[in-house]
């Protein structure tokens, strides 16, 4: 029982007297109030979205962490070590099932939009995301994920778009933000063909932002930039980053990107940084069961950068993780024998089921659905799921997502916790 409600139940006992009983009350809110003044408003706040992460993922994940120490059970990752936890309901305004433009916006501006829709309304009016409010309030603000910036979810917390595909459009509002950090696998605008009108690098270079290619080049200009942007190099350049089954030496990577962010943006007075992990998605979308695993733990590890600042700040920092929707409608069973089997899953560069197998051709993926046949581990769709999403917290105000919500609370949360006005 917290404290106050100790309180206020010995004072009620003292107090029999009816005539004493509203002074009692009194003292007891005056207690609480004065209680919840004291509270310091979180001052550094990540916010992590695993895309087409349900709770199923997760236990996937940790079932997999498991059999690999040689048990039967679930090794808990980063985040779900996270003293708080709720979940989400995740529905579009004009679908059971949404899409993830639709949920990035809910996550992103706390509306509801049609599916196909970002940062604007059903009727086409466009929404603030909370990162413009905070941007607002003083806060330096990061933009982050590990497929293109101009996707989906980041592209929410900047950009509104009657049409999520019209990623040109999109990405042209990314430097009118202002915001000080973005990082990611690049502008996949850049392949559309009204790039003969004007480059996104010169509109971006034009707005003040400098261009770092791989974490060699962010640590050369970072002391010189006020704005930064950093993306895949090479001949990778406007590509998602690469699955981490697929990643050579020197490719850029989420947990990279979050530490370069961190380092940008870190300042006496706070910063907001949202940090989207897009491949888990992916991988869920081609029903890639090793994909699915390896990104998680990826995303994991982004998520484990941010736990070791709030360990440097435990008083000031808020964590948030949660999902905007999930896929593939992963299970861990798919026959009779109560009985899976993810000692099949090798690590990266030892299983011969490739990442990222092609979404519009899964039939002919026999090799991925052939290694979950093996696992004995189950899938319901190549697409989203209708399911509510997993939320954990840690840190200043995280009290804030414990229990049922919708994603719609959770950007009006992260604005409360942080003292922001919604």
């Amino acid at each position: 029982m917290p404290p106050f409600f100790c309180i206020f139940a010995k004072l009620k006992v003292i107090a029999m007297n009816k005539r004493f009983y509203s002074i009692v009350l009194l003292v007891a809110v005056l207690f609480l109030a004065l209680s919840c003044s004291h509270e310091k408003k979180a001052k550094y706040v990540f916010y992590f979205i695993g895309d087409g992460m349900g709770f199923s993922h997760i236990s996937l994940t940790e079932g997999y962490l498991a059999t690999k120490e040689g048990k039967i059970g679930n090794s808990p990752l980063c985040f779900t070590q996270f003293p708080v936890m709720g979940m989400a309901t995740s529905f579009s305004a004009n679908r059971y099932i949404t899409c993830s433009s639709a949920a990035g916006t809910a996550l992103a501006t706390g509306s509801k939009t049609n599916n196909g829709m970002l940062g604007v309304t059903p009727d086409s009016s466009d929404l603030v995301s909370i990162a413009y409010k905070i941007h607002d309030a003083g806060f330096p603000v990061g933009i982050t994920t590990s497929v293109t910036i101009d996707h989906a979810t980041p592209a929410s917390f900047y950009a509104n778009s009657s049409a999520r595909s019209d990623y040109y459009s999109i990405a042209k509002q990314l430097p009118e933000s202002g915001f000080e950090f973005f990082g990611g696998g690049g502008f996949y605008g850049a392949k559309d063909k009204r790039e003969a009108e004007k480059s996104l690098y010169d509109i971006a270079s034009e707005a003040g932002y400098e261009f770092a290619y791989g974490t060699d080049e962010y640590l050369a200009k970072k002391s010189d930039s006020k704005k930064m942007i950093l993306f895949q190099k090479g001949e990778k350049k406007n590509s998602d980053l690469p699955y981490v089954a697929e990643r050579v030496e020197g490719d850029l990577t989420l947990p990279q990107v979050v530490e370069s962010a961190v380092d940008f943006l870190n300042n006496e007075d706070g910063f907001f940084l949202m940090v989207e992990g897009g491949k888990i998605d992916w991988a869920a979308h081609s029903n890639d069961l090793s994909g699915t695993i390896f990104e998680m733990l990826d995303f994991d590890q982004a998520i484990a950068v941010a736990y070791e600042f709030y360990r440097q700040h435990p008083d000031e920092t808020l964590i948030v993780v949660t999902a905007d929707h999930e896929t593939g409608g992963v299970t861990l069973g798919r026959e009779k024998g109560y009985v899976y089997d993810l000692g099949v899953v090798k690590t990266p560069g030892e299983t011969a089921v490739a990442a990222g197998s092609d979404v519009s051709n899964y039939m002919s993926g026999i090799s991925a659905d052939s290694l979950s046949k093996v696992a004995r581990i189950g899938w319901t769709t190549t697409s989203h799921t209708g399911g509510a999403v997993p939320v954990f917290a840690i840190g200043a105000g995280s009290g804030l997502f414990a229990g049922r919500q919708d994603n719609t609370d959770i950007p009006k949360k992260i604005c409360k916790a942080m003292g922001v006005e919604f």
